[in-house]
């Protein structure tokens, strides 16, 4: 045997083997680079972010209490809204009945900040009547409440100047004209009255009286 030409066999052999191994490898690479990967994942929208987030939480258990169902309050009408504060607010009666007026004595009001020339004005006729409210056969009590209402509607549809008859009282106890005396207290409560005086004699004489109102526009 000769040793010399063997190992320069095995010398070439191994190169040989060197080199194939680093093709391999190389070919392997471009294969894998050129290969497309996996697709992007697509992103997570904000519901499916929370639900993610949440995902390992535990429902809280159900509230031991009544589920009462509430019901809405009934409609009102927009008159009633206007009518209500005034008519729970009853008006007071007179305390000294000893004060009241006479039968034939003029009943004359005129509220404060108002021109002393409106009652002229009412006197003559200077403001057309535009409603009337008649208390003959009224108690007390029942004139009272017959007086808001119509006051209240008055308001409501903005008439300004009204008769009120109370009668002179003739048929009353003693012929003392109790509703005059109350009718002229009543008024004198009320806001919305800026003046009053007793009515021409063809409009009821000492037995009414014209009220003027204010305007429920302004």
């Amino acid at each position: 045997m000769k040793r010399g030409r063997g190992t320069a066999l095995g010398a070439v052999s191994l190169g040989a083997l060197a080199r194939f191994r680093r093709t391999v490898i190389a070919e392997a690479a471009a294969q894998s680079a050129a290969r497309p990967g996996p697709p992007p994942s697509p992103p997570i929208d904000g519901p499916a972010a929370f639900r993610l987030a949440v995902a390992d939480v535990t429902p809280l258990p159900p509230p031991n209490r009544a589920d009462i169902p509430r019901q809405r309050p009934k409609a009102i009408a927009r008159h009633a809204r206007n009518e209500r504060p005034i008519m729970v607010d009853s008006l007071s009666d007179p305390w000294e009945m000893d004060a009241s007026v006479s039968a034939n004595e003029e009943l004359a009001f005129v509220r404060s900040g108002v021109p002393t020339a409106t009652l002229k004005k009412m006197r003559r006729g200077g403001w057309a009547i535009r409603g009337e409210l008649d208390l003959h056969g009224h108690t007390g009590d029942e004139a009272r409440m017959a007086l808001i209402t119509f006051l209240n509607r008055c308001h409501i549809e903005d008439r300004r100047c009204v008769r009120i008859i109370h009668g002179k009282g003739y048929g009353s106890k003693n012929r003392l004209p109790v509703l005059k005396n109350k009718v002229r207290h009543w008024l004198m409560q009320r806001e919305d009255v800026l003046a009053f005086c007793q009515a021409p004699t063809d409009d009821g004489g000492a037995g009414a009286v014209i009220v003027l109102l204010k305007s429920s526009t302004r």
